[in-house]
């Protein structure tokens, strides 16, 4: 059986919310917090700790 249409107006609070609930549109795969492209110039201590951990401590720079 279908059912009447019912204005707005005359819906209940719950009924309206959920009607617009149902319009609102979701982002789908896309994250919708702002990408920021990282400054090149500046000091990553990630990036010097890794090279450290790569070549490993600097030994034999003694000048006697």
């Amino acid at each position: 059986m279908k059912q009447d249409y019912i204005p707005l107006e005359k819906r209940s609070k719950r009924a309206i919310k959920d009607y617009h609930k149902m319009q609102r549109k979701d982002w789908g795969n896309v994250n919708p917090i702002t990408k920021r492209t990282e400054n090149k110039k500046a000091y990553n201590r990630k990036k010097s700790n890794q090279r450290w951990q790569e070549h490993g401590p600097m030994v034999g720079f003694f000048y006697g």
